[in-house]
Protein backbone atom coordinates (compact mmCIF):
# COMPACT_ATOMS: atom_id res chain seq x y z
CA UNK A 1 0.00 0.00 0.00
CA UNK A 2 1.94 2.91 -1.38
CA UNK A 3 -0.90 1.73 2.23
CA UNK A 4 -2.41 8.04 0.09
CA UNK A 5 -1.28 9.38 2.35
CA UNK A 6 -0.48 10.47 -1.04
CA UNK A 7 1.09 9.48 -0.27
CA UNK A 8 1.39 9.18 -0.66
CA UNK A 9 -1.32 7.14 1.23
CA UNK A 10 -5.91 10.35 2.45
CA UNK A 11 -3.92 7.89 4.32
CA UNK A 12 -1.78 7.08 1.57
CA UNK A 13 -1.13 3.54 2.13
CA UNK A 14 1.82 3.66 -0.11
CA UNK A 15 1.79 0.51 -0.24
CA UNK A 16 0.98 2.12 0.92
CA UNK A 17 1.19 2.77 2.05
CA UNK A 18 2.08 4.33 -0.79
CA UNK A 19 2.23 5.16 -1.84
CA UNK A 20 2.05 1.23 -2.10
CA UNK A 21 4.30 2.40 -5.93
CA UNK A 22 5.40 3.77 -9.19
CA UNK A 23 3.49 7.08 -9.36
CA UNK A 24 4.32 9.63 -12.00
CA UNK A 25 5.29 13.22 -11.37
CA UNK A 26 6.20 16.45 -13.09
CA UNK A 27 7.93 19.53 -11.79
CA UNK A 28 7.61 23.27 -12.06
CA UNK A 29 10.09 25.89 -10.99
CA UNK A 30 11.21 29.38 -11.72
CA UNK A 31 14.13 28.43 -13.98
CA UNK A 32 17.66 27.03 -13.96
CA UNK A 33 19.65 27.28 -10.74
CA UNK A 34 23.15 26.36 -9.61
CA UNK A 35 23.48 23.27 -7.43
CA UNK A 36 25.86 22.89 -4.51
CA UNK A 37 27.53 19.87 -2.92
CA UNK A 38 27.60 18.97 0.73
CA UNK A 39 24.34 20.64 1.68
CA UNK A 40 21.55 19.67 4.05
CA UNK A 41 18.05 18.90 2.79
CA UNK A 42 15.17 19.08 5.29
CA UNK A 43 11.97 17.25 4.38
CA UNK A 44 8.74 17.83 6.30
CA UNK A 45 6.33 14.91 6.79
CA UNK A 46 2.88 15.06 8.38
CA UNK A 47 3.28 12.03 10.65
CA UNK A 48 5.96 9.98 12.34
CA UNK A 49 6.71 6.76 10.40
CA UNK A 50 6.64 4.64 13.55
CA UNK A 51 8.72 1.47 13.29
CA UNK A 52 11.28 1.91 10.50
CA UNK A 53 11.27 -1.75 9.43
CA UNK A 54 10.72 -1.21 5.68
CA UNK A 55 9.00 -4.54 5.08
CA UNK A 56 6.56 -4.39 7.98
CA UNK A 57 4.56 -1.23 7.32
CA UNK A 58 2.79 0.28 4.36
CA UNK A 59 2.16 3.88 5.36
CA UNK A 60 3.36 6.47 2.88
CA UNK A 61 5.60 8.22 5.42
CA UNK A 62 7.48 4.98 6.10
CA UNK A 63 7.63 4.34 2.36
CA UNK A 64 9.11 7.80 1.84
CA UNK A 65 11.86 7.49 4.44
CA UNK A 66 12.66 3.88 3.50
CA UNK A 67 13.80 4.97 0.05
CA UNK A 68 16.73 6.87 1.55
CA UNK A 69 18.27 3.74 3.06
CA UNK A 70 16.91 0.85 0.98
CA UNK A 71 16.74 -0.17 -2.68
CA UNK A 72 14.28 -2.40 -4.55
CA UNK A 73 15.30 -4.96 -7.15
CA UNK A 74 13.82 -2.95 -10.01
CA UNK A 75 12.51 0.52 -10.79
CA UNK A 76 9.68 1.89 -12.92
CA UNK A 77 10.02 4.81 -15.30
CA UNK A 78 7.56 7.40 -14.01
CA UNK A 79 6.68 8.59 -17.50
CA UNK A 80 6.51 5.43 -19.60
CA UNK A 81 5.90 2.70 -17.04
CA UNK A 82 8.89 0.80 -18.42
CA UNK A 83 10.61 -1.57 -15.99
CA UNK A 84 14.20 -0.53 -15.39
CA UNK A 85 17.15 -1.64 -13.30
CA UNK A 86 17.59 -1.42 -9.56
CA UNK A 87 19.58 -3.89 -7.53
CA UNK A 88 19.00 -6.23 -10.47
CA UNK A 89 20.69 -5.36 -13.76
CA UNK A 90 18.75 -7.88 -15.88
CA UNK A 91 15.46 -9.72 -15.43
CA UNK A 92 13.19 -12.11 -17.29
CA UNK A 93 9.70 -13.51 -16.75
CA UNK A 94 8.78 -16.83 -18.32
CA UNK A 95 5.42 -18.18 -17.23
CA UNK A 96 5.72 -18.80 -13.50
CA UNK A 97 9.48 -18.19 -13.30
CA UNK A 98 11.10 -14.82 -12.65
CA UNK A 99 14.88 -14.63 -13.05
CA UNK A 100 16.93 -11.65 -11.88
CA UNK A 101 20.68 -11.01 -12.09
CA UNK A 102 22.09 -8.65 -9.47
CA UNK A 103 24.17 -5.62 -10.34
CA UNK A 104 27.89 -5.89 -9.63
CA UNK A 105 29.46 -4.44 -6.52
CA UNK A 106 26.32 -3.76 -4.47
CA UNK A 107 27.22 -3.28 -0.81
CA UNK A 108 25.32 -2.63 2.39
CA UNK A 109 25.86 0.41 4.57
CA UNK A 110 27.93 -1.74 6.95
CA UNK A 111 30.23 -2.76 4.09
CA UNK A 112 28.85 -6.27 3.58
CA UNK A 113 28.31 -7.49 0.03
CA UNK A 114 24.70 -8.10 -0.98
CA UNK A 115 24.38 -11.59 -2.44
CA UNK A 116 21.65 -13.41 -4.33
CA UNK A 117 20.93 -15.62 -1.32
CA UNK A 118 20.45 -12.48 0.81
CA UNK A 119 17.88 -11.20 -1.70
CA UNK A 120 16.11 -14.56 -1.79
CA UNK A 121 15.93 -14.52 2.01
CA UNK A 122 14.17 -11.13 1.79
CA UNK A 123 11.59 -12.40 -0.65
CA UNK A 124 10.98 -15.56 1.38
CA UNK A 125 10.53 -13.46 4.53
CA UNK A 126 7.82 -11.40 2.87
CA UNK A 127 6.29 -14.57 1.40
CA UNK A 128 5.97 -16.24 4.80
CA UNK A 129 2.43 -15.46 6.03
CA UNK A 130 3.59 -15.93 9.63
CA UNK A 131 5.64 -12.73 9.31
CA UNK A 132 2.52 -10.73 8.37
CA UNK A 133 4.28 -8.36 6.00
CA UNK A 134 1.74 -6.05 4.34
CA UNK A 135 3.71 -6.52 1.13
CA UNK A 136 2.62 -10.15 0.79
CA UNK A 137 0.14 -10.22 -2.07
CA UNK A 138 0.68 -6.51 -2.62
CA UNK A 139 4.20 -6.32 -3.99
CA UNK A 140 5.04 -10.03 -3.89
CA UNK A 141 2.67 -12.86 -4.90
CA UNK A 142 1.40 -15.18 -2.18
CA UNK A 143 2.82 -18.67 -2.47
CA UNK A 144 5.97 -17.60 -4.33
CA UNK A 145 9.33 -19.14 -3.39
CA UNK A 146 12.80 -17.78 -4.09
CA UNK A 147 16.28 -19.27 -4.44
CA UNK A 148 19.59 -17.42 -4.78
CA UNK A 149 22.66 -18.60 -6.67
CA UNK A 150 25.56 -16.63 -5.23
CA UNK A 151 28.08 -17.87 -7.78
CA UNK A 152 25.98 -16.67 -10.70
CA UNK A 153 24.51 -13.69 -8.85
CA UNK A 154 20.99 -14.73 -9.82
CA UNK A 155 17.71 -14.95 -7.96
CA UNK A 156 14.99 -17.28 -9.23
CA UNK A 157 11.42 -16.74 -8.10
CA UNK A 158 8.87 -19.49 -8.69
CA UNK A 159 5.26 -18.28 -8.74
CA UNK A 160 2.23 -20.45 -7.92
CA UNK A 161 0.55 -18.99 -11.00
CA UNK A 162 1.37 -16.25 -13.54
CA UNK A 163 1.33 -12.79 -11.93
CA UNK A 164 0.43 -10.05 -14.43
CA UNK A 165 2.41 -7.22 -12.80
CA UNK A 166 5.03 -9.08 -10.75
CA UNK A 167 7.89 -6.82 -11.89
CA UNK A 168 5.98 -3.69 -10.84
CA UNK A 169 5.64 -5.18 -7.38
CA UNK A 170 9.34 -5.98 -7.10
CA UNK A 171 10.04 -2.34 -7.96
CA UNK A 172 8.36 -1.33 -4.69
CA UNK A 173 9.77 -3.95 -2.33
CA UNK A 174 12.78 -2.68 -0.32
CA UNK A 175 15.61 -5.15 0.27
CA UNK A 176 17.07 -5.47 3.77
CA UNK A 177 20.75 -6.35 4.30
CA UNK A 178 21.87 -9.46 6.27
CA UNK A 179 22.48 -7.63 9.55
CA UNK A 180 18.91 -6.33 9.56
CA UNK A 181 17.47 -9.69 8.53
CA UNK A 182 19.29 -11.29 11.46
CA UNK A 183 17.92 -8.75 13.96
CA UNK A 184 14.57 -7.34 12.85
CA UNK A 185 14.15 -5.49 16.15
CA UNK A 186 17.11 -3.27 15.24
CA UNK A 187 15.20 -2.09 12.17
CA UNK A 188 12.56 -0.36 14.28
CA UNK A 189 14.88 2.57 15.00
CA UNK A 190 17.77 1.90 12.61
CA UNK A 191 18.48 1.02 9.00
CA UNK A 192 20.29 -1.84 7.27
CA UNK A 193 20.16 -1.32 3.54
CA UNK A 194 21.98 -0.74 0.29
CA UNK A 195 20.47 2.70 -0.33
CA UNK A 196 22.20 6.03 -1.00
CA UNK A 197 21.83 7.14 2.64
CA UNK A 198 21.96 5.56 6.08
CA UNK A 199 20.19 6.63 9.23
CA UNK A 200 22.56 8.26 11.72
CA UNK A 201 20.10 9.77 14.21
CA UNK A 202 16.54 8.91 15.20
CA UNK A 203 14.39 11.15 17.41
CA UNK A 204 10.92 9.59 17.01
CA UNK A 205 8.14 12.14 16.82
CA UNK A 206 10.58 14.91 15.91
CA UNK A 207 13.21 14.11 13.28
CA UNK A 208 15.35 11.49 11.53
CA UNK A 209 18.80 12.27 10.12
CA UNK A 210 20.31 10.42 7.15
CA UNK A 211 23.90 10.71 5.93
CA UNK A 212 25.04 10.08 2.35
CA UNK A 213 27.00 6.93 1.45
CA UNK A 214 30.14 7.20 -0.64
CA UNK A 215 30.57 4.71 -3.47
CA UNK A 216 26.87 4.19 -4.21
CA UNK A 217 26.60 3.54 -7.97
CA UNK A 218 23.55 1.30 -8.50
CA UNK A 219 20.66 3.75 -8.22
CA UNK A 220 17.73 3.93 -10.67
CA UNK A 221 18.87 4.98 -14.11
CA UNK A 222 22.50 4.65 -13.04
CA UNK A 223 22.20 7.26 -10.27
CA UNK A 224 25.20 7.60 -7.95
CA UNK A 225 25.97 9.56 -4.79
CA UNK A 226 28.84 11.25 -6.65
CA UNK A 227 26.25 13.34 -8.51
CA UNK A 228 26.80 17.04 -7.99
CA UNK A 229 24.10 18.70 -5.90
CA UNK A 230 23.03 15.70 -3.82
CA UNK A 231 22.75 16.68 -0.15
CA UNK A 232 25.27 15.23 2.25
CA UNK A 233 22.67 15.19 5.02
CA UNK A 234 18.91 14.65 4.87
CA UNK A 235 16.75 15.56 7.86
CA UNK A 236 13.19 14.24 7.88
CA UNK A 237 11.23 16.46 10.26
CA UNK A 238 7.76 15.62 11.60
CA UNK A 239 5.46 18.63 11.10
CA UNK A 240 1.84 17.60 11.63
CA UNK A 241 0.22 20.99 11.04
CA UNK A 242 0.04 21.87 7.36
CA UNK A 243 0.02 25.64 7.93
CA UNK A 244 3.16 25.30 10.04
CA UNK A 245 4.80 23.29 7.26
CA UNK A 246 3.88 25.98 4.73
CA UNK A 247 5.33 28.71 6.96
CA UNK A 248 8.54 26.74 7.41
CA UNK A 249 8.83 26.33 3.65
CA UNK A 250 8.50 30.05 3.10
CA UNK A 251 11.02 30.87 5.84
CA UNK A 252 13.52 28.26 4.71
CA UNK A 253 13.04 26.01 7.72
CA UNK A 254 12.06 23.21 5.34
CA UNK A 255 13.34 22.44 1.86
CA UNK A 256 10.37 20.26 0.93
CA UNK A 257 6.91 19.31 2.16
CA UNK A 258 3.68 18.05 0.67
CA UNK A 259 0.91 20.64 1.17
CA UNK A 260 -2.58 19.76 -0.03
CA UNK A 261 -5.03 22.20 1.54
CA UNK A 262 -5.65 25.94 1.17
CA UNK A 263 -2.05 26.74 2.18
CA UNK A 264 -0.93 25.29 -1.15
CA UNK A 265 -2.32 28.32 -2.94
CA UNK A 266 -0.11 30.82 -1.13
CA UNK A 267 2.91 28.59 -1.71
CA UNK A 268 2.10 28.47 -5.40
CA UNK A 269 1.74 32.25 -5.54
CA UNK A 270 5.11 32.66 -3.82
CA UNK A 271 6.78 30.99 -6.79
CA UNK A 272 8.13 27.96 -4.97
CA UNK A 273 9.25 24.90 -6.91
CA UNK A 274 6.62 22.16 -6.96
CA UNK A 275 6.85 18.49 -7.97
CA UNK A 276 3.41 17.28 -9.00
CA UNK A 277 1.87 13.83 -8.71
CA UNK A 278 -1.69 12.81 -9.64
CA UNK A 279 -3.22 10.82 -6.80
CA UNK A 280 -6.41 9.48 -5.31
CA UNK A 281 -7.12 11.70 -2.28
CA UNK A 282 -10.72 10.87 -1.37
CA UNK A 283 -11.60 7.21 -0.80
CA UNK A 284 -14.20 6.07 1.70
CA UNK A 285 -14.05 2.65 3.36
CA UNK A 286 -16.43 0.83 5.69
CA UNK A 287 -15.67 -1.67 8.43
CA UNK A 288 -17.42 -4.86 7.28
CA UNK A 289 -16.44 -6.80 10.42
CA UNK A 290 -19.20 -8.59 12.29
CA UNK A 291 -20.64 -6.49 15.09
CA UNK A 292 -20.12 -3.15 13.36
CA UNK A 293 -23.19 -1.28 12.11
CA UNK A 294 -21.45 -0.99 8.73
CA UNK A 295 -21.38 -4.79 8.38
CA UNK A 296 -24.88 -4.37 6.91
CA UNK A 297 -24.70 -3.66 3.15
CA UNK A 298 -27.88 -1.57 3.37
CA UNK A 299 -26.25 0.68 5.95
CA UNK A 300 -23.11 1.02 3.81
CA UNK A 301 -25.17 1.96 0.78
CA UNK A 302 -27.28 4.38 2.81
CA UNK A 303 -24.21 6.12 4.22
CA UNK A 304 -22.88 6.44 0.68
CA UNK A 305 -26.06 7.74 -0.91
CA UNK A 306 -26.53 10.25 1.92
CA UNK A 307 -23.34 12.01 0.80
CA UNK A 308 -23.12 14.59 -1.96
CA UNK A 309 -19.78 13.25 -3.15
CA UNK A 310 -19.28 16.00 -5.71
CA UNK A 311 -19.67 18.62 -2.98
CA UNK A 312 -17.34 16.69 -0.67
CA UNK A 313 -14.75 16.49 -3.43
CA UNK A 314 -14.92 20.23 -3.98
CA UNK A 315 -14.37 20.95 -0.29
CA UNK A 316 -11.69 18.28 0.28
CA UNK A 317 -9.59 19.42 -2.68
CA UNK A 318 -10.21 23.17 -2.25
CA UNK A 319 -12.04 23.00 -5.59
CA UNK A 320 -8.85 21.75 -7.30
CA UNK A 321 -9.78 18.11 -7.68
CA UNK A 322 -11.65 15.84 -10.06
CA UNK A 323 -13.60 12.63 -9.91
CA UNK A 324 -11.69 9.39 -9.44
CA UNK A 325 -11.47 7.06 -12.44
CA UNK A 326 -9.74 3.92 -11.12
CA UNK A 327 -8.74 2.45 -7.77
CA UNK A 328 -5.15 1.93 -8.95
CA UNK A 329 -4.47 5.54 -9.93
CA UNK A 330 -0.74 6.11 -9.48
CA UNK A 331 1.13 7.02 -12.63
CA UNK A 332 2.18 5.25 -14.68
CA UNK A 333 -1.26 3.63 -14.40
CA UNK A 334 -1.04 -0.04 -15.37
CA UNK A 335 -4.74 -0.25 -16.31
CA UNK A 336 -6.02 3.12 -17.54
CA UNK A 337 -9.76 3.49 -17.92
CA UNK A 338 -12.81 4.35 -15.87
CA UNK A 339 -14.11 1.83 -13.35
CA UNK A 340 -15.68 4.50 -11.14
CA UNK A 341 -17.98 7.06 -12.74
CA UNK A 342 -20.75 4.71 -13.92
CA UNK A 343 -20.54 2.51 -10.82
CA UNK A 344 -20.44 5.14 -8.06
CA UNK A 345 -23.78 5.27 -6.19
CA UNK A 346 -25.60 8.56 -6.79
CA UNK A 347 -26.46 11.08 -4.09
CA UNK A 348 -30.06 10.60 -2.94
CA UNK A 349 -30.87 11.42 0.68
CA UNK A 350 -34.42 10.05 0.37
CA UNK A 351 -33.14 6.73 -0.95
CA UNK A 352 -30.59 6.66 1.89
CA UNK A 353 -33.34 7.16 4.46
CA UNK A 354 -35.43 4.40 2.88
CA UNK A 355 -32.51 1.97 3.04
CA UNK A 356 -32.03 2.72 6.74
CA UNK A 357 -35.75 2.08 7.29
CA UNK A 358 -35.40 -1.28 5.53
CA UNK A 359 -32.40 -2.12 7.73
CA UNK A 360 -34.52 -1.54 10.82
CA UNK A 361 -33.07 1.79 11.89
CA UNK A 362 -36.18 3.83 12.64
CA UNK A 363 -36.15 7.62 12.96
CA UNK A 364 -37.42 9.08 16.23
CA UNK A 365 -39.26 12.36 16.76
CA UNK A 366 -35.87 14.12 16.92
CA UNK A 367 -34.83 12.62 13.58
CA UNK A 368 -32.20 10.39 15.14
CA UNK A 369 -32.31 6.71 14.21
CA UNK A 370 -32.16 3.72 16.51
CA UNK A 371 -32.78 -0.04 16.50
CA UNK A 372 -33.82 -1.90 19.62
CA UNK A 373 -32.95 1.12 21.72
CA UNK A 374 -29.44 1.41 20.26
CA UNK A 375 -28.70 4.71 18.46
CA UNK A 376 -27.33 4.58 14.91
CA UNK A 377 -23.87 6.00 15.54
CA UNK A 378 -20.66 5.60 13.55
CA UNK A 379 -17.02 6.36 14.30
CA UNK A 380 -15.50 8.18 11.33
CA UNK A 381 -11.71 8.47 10.98
CA UNK A 382 -9.81 10.63 8.54
CA UNK A 383 -6.17 11.53 8.10
CA UNK A 384 -4.75 14.91 9.05
CA UNK A 385 -2.76 15.46 5.85
CA UNK A 386 -5.31 17.62 4.02
CA UNK A 387 -5.18 20.48 6.50
CA UNK A 388 -8.23 22.64 7.07
CA UNK A 389 -9.79 21.40 3.82
CA UNK A 390 -9.84 17.87 5.21
CA UNK A 391 -11.43 19.07 8.43
CA UNK A 392 -14.09 20.99 6.51
CA UNK A 393 -14.90 18.02 4.28
CA UNK A 394 -15.20 15.71 7.29
CA UNK A 395 -17.53 18.18 9.00
CA UNK A 396 -19.67 18.32 5.86
CA UNK A 397 -19.92 14.52 5.74
CA UNK A 398 -21.02 14.45 9.38
CA UNK A 399 -23.73 17.05 8.62
CA UNK A 400 -25.03 15.09 5.64
CA UNK A 401 -25.22 11.88 7.64
CA UNK A 402 -27.00 13.72 10.43
CA UNK A 403 -29.60 14.84 7.89
CA UNK A 404 -30.68 11.20 7.46
CA UNK A 405 -30.57 10.43 11.19
CA UNK A 406 -27.03 9.09 11.59
CA UNK A 407 -24.81 10.38 14.39
CA UNK A 408 -21.17 10.36 13.26
CA UNK A 409 -18.16 11.15 15.43
CA UNK A 410 -15.29 12.41 13.28
CA UNK A 411 -11.69 12.00 14.45
CA UNK A 412 -8.65 13.37 12.68
CA UNK A 413 -5.55 11.19 13.11
CA UNK A 414 -2.03 11.20 11.76
CA UNK A 415 -1.05 8.43 9.38
CA UNK A 416 0.71 6.26 11.95
CA UNK A 417 -2.20 6.38 14.40
CA UNK A 418 -4.81 5.82 11.71
CA UNK A 419 -2.89 2.91 10.21
CA UNK A 420 -2.54 1.34 13.64
CA UNK A 421 -6.29 1.72 14.25
CA UNK A 422 -7.61 0.25 11.03
CA UNK A 423 -5.04 -2.53 10.70
CA UNK A 424 -5.25 -3.39 14.37
CA UNK A 425 -8.95 -4.24 14.31
CA UNK A 426 -9.62 -0.98 16.14
CA UNK A 427 -12.73 1.05 16.82
CA UNK A 428 -13.92 2.50 13.52
CA UNK A 429 -16.86 2.26 11.13
CA UNK A 430 -15.99 4.68 8.31
CA UNK A 431 -12.56 5.89 7.24
CA UNK A 432 -11.09 8.05 4.53
CA UNK A 433 -8.00 6.14 3.48
CA UNK A 434 -6.56 6.56 0.00
CA UNK A 435 -4.62 3.54 -1.22
CA UNK A 436 -2.37 4.78 -4.00
CA UNK A 437 -0.93 2.00 -6.13
CA UNK A 438 -0.23 1.70 -9.84
CA UNK A 439 -1.48 -1.78 -10.72
CA UNK A 440 -4.81 -3.32 -9.66
CA UNK A 441 -3.32 -6.60 -8.45
CA UNK A 442 -1.57 -4.65 -5.66
CA UNK A 443 -4.99 -3.87 -4.18
CA UNK A 444 -6.18 -7.47 -3.93
CA UNK A 445 -4.93 -8.11 -0.35
CA UNK A 446 -6.72 -4.95 0.81
CA UNK A 447 -9.99 -5.90 -0.88
CA UNK A 448 -10.14 -9.62 -0.12
CA UNK A 449 -8.57 -12.38 1.93
CA UNK A 450 -7.84 -12.48 5.68
CA UNK A 451 -9.11 -9.50 7.65
CA UNK A 452 -6.95 -7.45 9.99
CA UNK A 453 -5.11 -8.19 12.17
CA UNK A 454 -4.46 -11.52 10.42
CA UNK A 455 -4.18 -9.94 6.99
CA UNK A 456 -4.14 -6.60 5.20
CA UNK A 457 -7.87 -6.64 4.38
CA UNK A 458 -8.45 -3.91 7.00
CA UNK A 459 -12.08 -3.35 5.99
CA UNK A 460 -12.88 -7.10 6.22
CA UNK A 461 -14.37 -7.09 2.72
CA UNK A 462 -15.75 -10.43 1.51
CA UNK A 463 -17.18 -10.08 -1.99
CA UNK A 464 -17.53 -13.27 -4.04
CA UNK A 465 -18.07 -11.34 -7.29
CA UNK A 466 -14.80 -9.45 -6.83
CA UNK A 467 -12.92 -12.64 -5.98
CA UNK A 468 -14.27 -14.33 -9.11
CA UNK A 469 -13.37 -11.36 -11.32
CA UNK A 470 -9.85 -11.24 -9.86
CA UNK A 471 -9.35 -14.95 -10.54
CA UNK A 472 -10.22 -14.32 -14.19
CA UNK A 473 -8.00 -11.25 -14.42
CA UNK A 474 -4.99 -13.05 -12.92
CA UNK A 475 -4.93 -15.54 -15.81
CA UNK A 476 -3.98 -12.82 -18.30
CA UNK A 477 -0.57 -11.15 -18.28
CA UNK A 478 -0.16 -7.38 -18.36
CA UNK A 479 -2.61 -4.93 -19.89
CA UNK A 480 -4.49 -7.63 -21.80
CA UNK A 481 -6.36 -8.37 -18.58
CA UNK A 482 -7.23 -4.76 -17.76
CA UNK A 483 -10.88 -5.05 -18.80
CA UNK A 484 -11.33 -7.78 -16.19
CA UNK A 485 -9.49 -5.77 -13.54
CA UNK A 486 -11.61 -2.67 -14.16
CA UNK A 487 -14.79 -4.76 -14.06
CA UNK A 488 -13.71 -6.19 -10.70
CA UNK A 489 -13.25 -2.67 -9.32
CA UNK A 490 -16.63 -1.54 -10.65
CA UNK A 491 -18.42 -4.40 -8.90
CA UNK A 492 -17.04 -3.29 -5.53
CA UNK A 493 -17.81 0.37 -6.10
CA UNK A 494 -21.38 -0.29 -7.24
CA UNK A 495 -22.03 -2.06 -3.92
CA UNK A 496 -20.35 0.74 -1.94
CA UNK A 497 -17.76 -1.71 -0.61
CA UNK A 498 -15.28 1.08 -1.32
CA UNK A 499 -16.13 4.62 -2.45
CA UNK A 500 -13.46 6.55 -4.41
CA UNK A 501 -14.70 10.12 -4.76
CA UNK A 502 -11.80 12.51 -5.31
CA UNK A 503 -8.55 12.74 -7.26
CA UNK A 504 -6.10 15.59 -7.32
CA UNK A 505 -2.66 16.61 -8.49
CA UNK A 506 -0.74 16.59 -5.22
CA UNK A 507 2.16 19.00 -4.91
CA UNK A 508 5.37 18.63 -2.96
CA UNK A 509 6.75 22.15 -2.66
CA UNK A 510 10.43 22.91 -2.49
CA UNK A 511 12.59 25.86 -1.47
CA UNK A 512 16.35 25.82 -1.92
CA UNK A 513 16.12 22.43 -3.61
CA UNK A 514 14.53 20.59 -6.50
CA UNK A 515 13.57 16.91 -6.81
CA UNK A 516 11.24 14.42 -8.49
CA UNK A 517 8.24 12.69 -6.92
CA UNK A 518 7.07 9.74 -8.98
CA UNK A 519 4.86 8.48 -6.16
CA UNK A 520 7.33 9.34 -3.43
CA UNK A 521 10.28 11.70 -3.37
CA UNK A 522 13.24 10.02 -5.10
CA UNK A 523 16.38 10.55 -2.95
CA UNK A 524 18.83 10.50 -5.87
CA UNK A 525 16.80 13.19 -7.67
CA UNK A 526 17.36 15.81 -4.94
CA UNK A 527 19.49 18.79 -5.90
CA UNK A 528 20.41 21.39 -3.30
CA UNK A 529 20.44 24.86 -4.87
CA UNK A 530 22.84 27.69 -4.25
CA UNK A 531 21.30 30.44 -2.14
Amino acid sequence: MKRTTTGTYGLSLCLVAAALAGCGGTSTSGGEAQVVDGGTFTLGVSSDPGSLDPQMGAGSTLFTVSQFAYDPLLSVDGGTGEIKSGLAKTWKVEGTTVSLTLADGVTCADGAKLTASHVAANLNFVADPNNKSPFLGTFFPAGATSVGDDAAGTVTVTLPQPAPFVLNGLASLPVVCPTGMADRSALKTGTSGTGPYQLTEAAPGDHYTYTIRDGYTWGPGGATTATKGLPKTVVVKVVQNETTAANLLLSGGLNAAQVNGPDAERLEKSGLFAAQTPALVGEQWYNHAAGRVTADPKVRMALTRALDLAQLRKVLTSDKGSGATTLAANEPVACPGDSVSKALPAFDAEAAAALLDEAGWAAGSDGKRAKGGTPLAVTFLYQNNNGSAGDAAAELAVQQWKAVGVEATARSQDETTLTSTIFGAGDWDVSWVSLNVSSPDQLVPFLSGPASPDGTNFAAIADADYDKAVAAAMTTAGVAGCADWLAAESSLIAKADVVPFAAKVVRTFGKGAEFRTPGQLIPTSIRVLAK
